[in-house]
């Protein structure tokens, strides 16, 4: 039979946790609860279901100081490691990372001062624990979309190198890197030109891909691609 990928294009290695993720750990799978993270019943309920279905990392929102609170008894009664995703407020990071956090997950089109992305890798960095780069081409920063004339594969792997770069300034390398966007071909091509660009290990995914059966068909058809390419 013939082969039907190409040989896995190295990266470095972090841990999630308990879960290595890139180098040469098998592809981990991560999904996200859809509760109100400040509802830890609900929510434990979801990451339960998630991990009995496969899911080997969960990522809860915390957009407010009670999904904080709530991820502090979360996080201890979890079958999985838990990563706080993380829009607008660095103080949620700082209080997602204080109630024991396995990752964050920062969007830079949305986190934007400087000196508030380099206090929260200079905490993470503290902690030992890991940061996704979250670039959404829906969320790119204005003065990227102005620069390449919208959301471009180069536009969304500029948005991540200008946060390494921020990151590198206190000394923080433990970091995983994504470039989703709602449309496969643009996903694709901005996952092809980011696994030239870092060294870093890629999260795959389609943003707002929706319900299924179309959100499945443009996962797969997303996904598949990078993963038979060694991406990812």
């Amino acid at each position: 039979m013939a082969k039907l990928t190409a040989g896995r294009r190295p990266t470095r290695q972090i841990h999630v946790g308990s879960v290595a993720v890139g180098g040469d750990a098998p592809v981990s799978v991560q999904s996200m609860t859809t509760t109100k993270t400040a509802d830890v019943d609900a929510t434990l309920s979801q990451i339960y279901a998630l991990a009995a279905a496969g899911a080997d990392i969960v990522r809860c929102t915390c957009n407010e100081q009670e999904a904080a609170e709530g991820l502090a008894h979360i996080v201890p009664r979890s079958p999985v490691p838990i990563v706080a995703d993380v829009h607008f407020h660095h103080e949620m990071a700082l209080a997602a990372l204080e109630a024991g956090v396995h990752g964050l997950r920062l969007n830079p089109g949305n986190l934007r001062k400087a000196d508030e992305i380099r206090l929260v890798a200079s905490e993470a960095r503290d902690r030992g624990i890991p940061i996704r780069i979250g670039v959404n081409a829906g969320s790119l920063h204005p003065e990227l979309y102005k620069r390449y004339g919208g959301a471009t594969p180069e536009a969304l792997v500029e948005s991540a190198r200008m946060e390494l770069a921020l990151f590198a300034e206190v000394g923080f390398e433990d970091v995983k890197i994504s470039v989703k966007a709602s449309s496969v071909p643009l996903m694709i091509e901005s996952y092809r030109l980011a696994s030239e660009a870092f060294d870093h290990p890629l999260h795959l995914g389609v943003t707002e891909a929706g319900p299924p059966p179309a959100g499945l068909v443009k996962g797969t058809a997303g996904i598949a691609t990078l993963l038979a390419e060694g991406i990812g």
